[in-house]
Parts: structure tokens; C-alpha cells; sequence
């Protein structure tokens, strides 16, 4: 990719702090792009994010909010723009895994957290950068999903849930927005996060067994599928859901 593919654009990138979210904004940093690095508690870890941003020599700015709160986010799209200008790029990485003992319990509590980080988090600041994007004729979105909302999990019925309304939401969308707006989503499958920490040797092994590249995949890995479905490169592409799992789901 032009490393100066983003030059002069604005990227906005939720749950930025570490992990995937971090490993994409570098990335956009690196194409050009000014970075606004949104977190929800951990402000260590976003400015250690800002950090590695600003090695690219862009702008970048840090704000707080959780984005399953319409009000915060407004709050976060102004004051994104007030600094860094129009919105042109948006990333929605924020979300939350939270499994129950016995998934046939069906947590309720779970479900409404769950639901409102995942897909509100994920509708909210969309709802918030269209208006803006339509009127100028530019806008690319991409949404993080997960392998977990393509295939049966019946350990993970909530978050499996929450991640295909967010490739529905997506699907949708799209063609409502088109042809200026283009808006896919990314499925990554097992990634090295925060999330996985609990996983013990057998389970890496077998996970890596199954897998036909034979590795579990990196924050990079997701960035550079992000970054490309922002780019001109795919811009014939919208609508669509990117599975990022090293071939464990191949979809028909």
C-alpha cells in the first residue's frame, strides 16, 4: 500500500487503546492518516497508543468515551472534528466478550451489556459520521465483527449474536449509503489480544492444528485487512465481511 495512501484524511478509530484497535491506528498513522484514539477506562494504554501514532508524524488526539452511549459519542464526533477536522475514515473496534458458566442460562444482564457495546457501539458513532460523510461524497467505515456472528457457537451465544447483527447492520447499510459511502466489516477470527489470555497450551495447540496457515493471527494481521478495505484498492467493495482467520471458516 501507498504509504501516503490516508494523507490528509481524519480516521476515528473506537476501542483504540490496545490490541486491534491500536494495531490499526498505527497502521493508518503510517498511511497518513491523523488518528483520533478513543478509549473507555484505560488512559495509560491510549496514551502509550498515541505514542506509537505519533512516531508517524501525523496528529493525533485521545478522547474518552463509551460508545454505547449516545451522548458520549456525540460528544466524541464533535470534538474529534473541532480538533482534527471532518471525520473520512471510521473504524468501529470496540466490544466485549463476557461468557457465562452456562450459556443456556442466557444471562440477561450479559445480553444488554453485551448488545449495547457491540452493536449500539457500533450503530451510534455511524449514525453520528453520516450526515457528514454524505454531504462531502466521501466516507469509508469499517466495522470489526467476528468469525463468532458467521458460524454456530453454542458456547458464545450472546457475543455470536452481537457480532451477526453487527455483518447484517453492514449489509444493509451499504446500499443505503452508496455509491459515496462504502462500508464493510472485518471477521477475525483467533487473535493475540487481552481476549485469549485465558487460553491454556492444549487449547493453542489444537486452535493451531486447525488452522491451515497453522498460527494464530495478529492485531497487524486485522490492520492490514482493515487498511485495505479503507483504501482506493478495494473500491469496488462494499457491504461486504472480510473473514481474517488464517482459513478456519471458510464461508461457501
Amino acid at each position: 500500500m501507498n504509504q501516503m495512501e490516508f494523507k490528509g484524511k481524519v480516521a476515528l478509530v473506537t476501542g483504540a487503546s490496545r490490541g486491534i484497535g491500536r494495531a490499526i491506528a498505527i497502521e493508518l498513522a503510517k498511511n497518513g492518516a491523523s488518528i483520533a484514539i478513543n478509549y473507555h477506562s484505560d488512559i495509560k494504554s491510549a496514551k502509550e497508543t498515541q505514542k506509537l501514532v505519533n512516531k508517524a508524524g501525523v496528529k493525533s488526539e485521545i478522547f474518552k468515551a463509551d460508545v454505547s452511549k449516545q451522548k458520549d459519542i456525540k460528544n466524541l464526533i464533535k470534538n474529534t472534528e473541532k480538533k482534527l477536522g471532518p471525520i473520512d475514515l471510521l473504524v468501529t473496534n470496540a466490544g466485549i466478550a463476557m461468557l457465562s458458566k452456562n450459556p443456556l442460562e442466557l444471562d440477561y444482564d450479559i445480553w444488554k451489556k453485551t448488545m449495547a457495546t457491540n452493536v449500539d457501539g457500533t450503530l451510534l458513532p455511524i449514525k453520528e459520521v453520516l450526515p457528514g460523510m454524505i454531504k462531502r461524497k466521501f466516507g469509508r467505515i469499517v466495522c470489526i465483527s467476528s468469525v463468532a456472528g458467521l458460524g454456530l457457537r453454542p458456547n458464545m451465544i450472546t457475543y455470536g449474536t452481537s457480532k451477526a447483527a453487527v455483518i447484517a447492520l453492514v449489509r444493509n447499510l451499504s446500499s443505503a449509503v452508496a455509491p459515496h459511502v462504502r462500508i464493510n466489516s472485518v471477521a477475525p477470527g483467533l487473535i493475540e489480544t487481552d481476549m485469549i489470555q485465558a487460553l491454556d497450551k492444549k487449547a493453542r495447540k489444537t486452535i493451531v492444528e486447525t488452522t491451515p496457515l497453522k498460527r494464530i493471527g495478529k492485531p497487524q494481521d486485522i490492520a492490514n485487512t482493515v487498511c485495505y478495505l479503507l483504501s482506493e484498492k478495494s473500491d469496488f467493495t462494499t457491504g461486504q465481511t472480510l473473514v481474517t482467520d488464517g482459513g478456519r471458516v471458510p464461508l461457501p
